[in-house]
């Protein structure tokens, strides 16, 4: 009788060690702890090439930016596009950022970096959280059923066939395949470009529908017809 429950005893003993034990073992097999989605620091500071940075997403006031040069051996550190549209870089100062993607912000810090600073300069910019706020109007006249200003949404890439389906779309007379995109360049000049709407929505060629940029205009003129 004594040695039964001596073996229950032992038995119990065990399984209260067995549940104390457990916890602290599956806490040491927790894998280590991920970093935030969208964070760009930890890709920025693993990065040493230019060509591999994001090419097609424009930057727009109250993006949040990692930033280094690979030559500096130091930690990215965080840039935030400011409503004027500029970020403030180390060494430099402001630098444009507002309508560039990242790969092309980098491209314009390089020669400032290098006129003084350094001999070769690699430049990693990547996007650590993309802001809430409009990222600027275009504008659209003509044969459209809503001309006026549309506001750039932050989170997507807004072109020229979304732009007019916002619109609610081409009206009856509307010529689709010359439709005028309008955009001031860094001189302040106009320039404009073609664009044949039925190319991008019929024939499916996505690369001649180009994105907007803040106070682009859209002009779709009247399509002639002939009786």
């Amino acid at each position: 009788m004594n040695l039964a429950i001596a073996r229950y005893a032992w038995l119990f003993c065990g399984l209260i060690l067995l549940l104390t034990v457990a916890p602290v073992d599956a806490q040491q097999s927790a894998p280590a702890e991920r970093p935030p989605v969208g964070d760009a620091s930890a890709v920025v500071a693993a990065t040493t090439s230019m060509e591999v940075l994001d090419s097609s997403r424009r930057l727009g006031a109250g993006d949040r930016l990692s930033y280094r040069v690979v030559e500096e051996r130091r930690q990215p550190v965080g840039l935030t596009v400011a409503d004027s549209g500029e970020v403030e870089v180390p060494l430099i100062g402001r630098v444009q950022a507002s309508g560039r993607t990242c790969k092309e912000l980098a491209h314009s810090i390089r020669p400032l970096l290098e006129k003084e600073y350094f001999y070769k300069a690699t430049v990693i910019v990547g996007l650590d959280a993309v802001s809430s706020k409009a990222r600027g109007r275009i504008y659209l006249s003509g044969q459209v059923h809503q001309q006026g200003p549309i506001e750039i949404p932050p989170d997507e890439r807004f072109t020229l066939s979304k732009a007019i389906l916002k619109a609610g779309g081409l009206a009856d007379f509307a010529n689709r395949r010359k439709i005028k995109l309008v955009r001031k360049t860094a001189n302040g000049t106009a320039q404009t470009t073609i664009i044949d709407l039925d190319a991008i929505t019929v024939r499916g060629e996505l690369d001649k529908d180009p994105e907007l940029l803040p106070d682009d205009t859209i002009i779709v003129p009247e399509k002639f017809v002939n009786f």
